[in-house]
């Protein structure tokens, strides 16, 4: 679909920057999923609804030692990450989460009125984050991304799984491409929030590559706000120049250093994920068209009925499930989060699959 037609479609959620100077002006906060109802299960957020054995001792510890400042340095987090990725520890910039970690590479790399590639659907915070920085966003689906020349932009953005539609970019390509975007010198910034959830080979320490990573999905703490940044060269001293003293709580780094040893939980996740995500689609593909996967959601289109409707029914049976239609592009879809096996028979009971 031609990006321009697209703009006319997705209103909802999203709003045009306003020559203000600071790009704040007219750029809404962007809607997610999740809910804090204790009565609803939710189908909205896509974090583990498992959490590693041995983490409360670790918060607690942890938690005595936060009423002293925590070492800026976060050397044992460091380490701990770039073993996670397989880069080095000085290529990693720790941050409160995966949000933060975007902040920061876009932020540092992105002036007023710099042209960003992004693609669609895909998360809305990109957009939002380029246009708080006064640059302009320039959309392409993100199934031709990696076909897009990359020297006349500042930064490009790729999402692998790609959230909401959970499509990964195949490693090869994305491979290539960077080394296209490093010899353009146009930084690519990877959102790998997902790919923990599958054996993809992370790009982290690729040369001209900005990989941004969240612990607290796969580890099942979103409130947590643990993840990182990598880069290297620039972009690494950029990152470690801009990111803000002690800006990864002793407990988030802690518990995040514990998690990202624990292999065996990370390999039981990515089975059920696996597992659950086929049995789901078999059975949602009797009343919606689905996407394709890599990611631990599944993106839905309906084929008759209405969105609201479906989303009314769903929280008559106590599941709160994503309204897609915020996303760029998309007019008659949802997404849900593959949860545990009970859970998923819910789900598909109440969406009568």
């Amino acid at each position: 679909m031609d990006p321009e037609a697209v703009d006319d479609l997705c209103a909802l959620g999203e709003s045009v920057r306003e020559s203000d100077g600071h790009g704040t002006a007219g750029t809404n906060r962007v809607q997610h999923g999740g809910t804090d109802d204790p009565w609803l299960l939710d189908f909205s957020a896509n974090t583990n609804p498992r959490t590693p054995d041995g983490v409360v001792p670790v918060y607690e510890a942890a938690l005595a030692a936060a009423r002293s400042y925590p070492a800026d340095d976060y050397s044992a987090f460091r380490s701990a990450a770039a073993a996670y990725v397989g880069c080095e520890a000085t290529q990693v910039v720790p941050t409160a989460g995966g949000l933060s970690a975007l902040r920061l590479a876009i932020g540092t790399h992105v002036d007023s009125d710099d042209e960003v590639l992004l693609p669609f659907p895909s998360f809305g915070e990109y957009a939002r984050e380029v246009r708080l920085q006064g640059g302009e966003p320039t959309f392409v689906a993100h199934d031709a991304l990696l076909d897009r020349d990359p020297s006349q932009f500042a930064l490009v953005v790729a999402c692998t799984p790609n959230n909401p539609t959970g499509d990964a970019y195949d490693p090869d390509r994305l491979h290539v491409y960077a080394d296209r975007c490093a010899a353009a010198g146009t930084p690519l910034l990877v959102d790998e929030a997902f790919i923990g959830f599958t054996d993809l080979p992370s790009l982290a320490g690729h040369d001209g590559a900005l990989v941004v990573r969240s612990l607290t999905k796969l580890f099942g703490f979103p409130g947590l706000r643990a993840g990182f940044a990598v880069a290297t060269g620039d972009s690494r001293a950029r990152l470690d120049t801009a990111r803000p003293a002690w800006g990864l709580s002793t407990p988030a780094a802690a518990v995040g250093e514990y998690c990202m040893q624990q292999e065996a939980f990370v390999a039981e996740t990515r089975s059920r994920v696996e597992r659950e995500r086929k049995r789901m689609r078999e059975r949602l593909t009797a009343r919606f068209e689905v996407y394709p996967s890599d990611a631990p959601f599944l993106l839905l289109e309906l084929r008759d009925g209405d969105v609201d409707n479906l989303l009314a029914t769903a929280r008559e049976s106590g599941l709160v499930i994503r309204d897609a239609r915020t996303f760029r592009g998309l007019d008659n879809h949802v997404r849900v989060a593959v949860r545990l096996p009970e859970e998923n028979d819910r789900l598909l009971d109440a969406l009568d699959v």
